[in-house]
């Protein structure tokens, strides 16, 4: 795939070469969305590659100032300015030490009263190697922002076996989570409590009005529902409990279907639980190309570039997110 050039020259290429690399087979329509996908990619490595030059020209940028600042000081001038660099960076690493600390209360607390969250795992039979990892990523995105709220859930990983634990094993402080990993299936690990087990699925035709804290709501782990359509109504009635689905409908009309993310799920739960307000919990977090143009109230003329600026947005999101967790495991 070619890169984009700078002065914007390189997108026709990138057109050109896309439309020469289409599979055979695909409708129009499927070839269009390819495309865009494929065009959106090329920007997006193009933009980080941007990103990296301009990230390392002003690390150096930094360091020439800071010698050349040093070179201008007397020695003991110099000595004194080195020292309250020191002392400045020792405060930032005590505060970090500090906001840890808060985090690990605070999971610690949720496990006591929390609302109990289930991912179920039991699918990654289903998935292909990318998926689970698509699926692991978006696990990691749950426990970053769950370390976030003022008032977390009690996360747990139930049917994490095989792949699906070699996978999150090799995440980052994983062993350290303050969340409850389950080889065994949800219905074996809470026998004592399956009257309060209530399935999250859009196909349920129990619309939630409100969490209950004393149930245990389950988000389905699985990538790609449109090749299992049902999958998780259907195991909930063979298994005997409860389902519900979150009332998407009642404020806003989705572009396509109602199936969203794991960590979608999850984080409009979190927002939930934190505003008790259902419009606002899905309007932060469903993404604006889900949602239909009555929603958006914005036109659709734009669409390419809108949609690919929002990816952009929703990545980077996600991805200070990981990374402050991940500076927390380390600390």
């Amino acid at each position: 795939m070619e890169i984009i050039e700078e002065n914007g020259e390189g997108s026709e290429n990138i057109s050109e070469v896309q439309v020469n690399s289409q599979p055979s087979g695909l409708s129009k329509t499927a070839q269009k969305k390819r495309l865009k996908q494929l065009t959106y990619e090329a920007r997006k490595a193009e933009k980080k590659a941007k990103m990296k030059v301009e990230k390392k020209r002003e690390g150096e940028r930094k360091r020439r100032e800071w010698e050349e600042k040093l070179a201008s000081l007397s020695e003991e001038e110099r000595s004194k300015l080195i020292e309250e660099r020191k002392g400045q960076r020792k405060e930032r690493m005590e505060k970090r030490s500090e906001e840890r600390e808060h985090k690990i209360q605070r999971l610690t607390k949720a496990k006591e009263n929390g609302q109990n969250i289930i991912i179920d795992l039991e699918f990654s039979h289903l998935m292909s190697r990318a998926e689970i990892q698509s699926l692991v990523q978006q696990i990691m995105y749950c426990y970053a922002v769950n370390r976030k709220c003022s008032s977390p859930a009690h996360l747990w990983l139930t049917g994490c076996k095989g792949d699906m634990e070699i996978q999150l094993q090799r995440l980052p402080g994983f062993d350290k989570w303050i969340i409850e990993k389950e080889n065994r299936s949800y219905i074996e690990a809470l026998e004592d409590h399956k009257e309060n087990l209530v399935y999250l699925t859009a196909d349920s035709d129990t619309v939630l009005d409100d969490l209950d804290p004393n149930k245990i709501y389950i988000v389905g782990g699985l990538v790609d529902r449109n090749r299992w359509k049902g999958i998780t109504m259907k195991k909930a009635q063979e298994q005997g409990i409860q389902t519900g689905r979150l009332p998407i409908g009642n404020y806003l009309k989705m572009s396509s279907s109602q199936v969203l993310t794991v960590n979608q799920v999850l984080e409009i739960l979190l927002k939930f639980l934190e505003t008790r307000d259902w419009k606002a919990s899905f309007f932060q977090v469903i993404p604006q190309r889900k949602r239909c143009e009555a929603d958006s109230g914005e036109p659709q003329g734009e669409e390419d570039e809108e949609e690919c600026q929002e990816k952009d947005n929703e990545s980077g999101r996600k991805k200070q997110c990981i990374e402050a967790a991940s500076n927390s495991w380390k600390s």
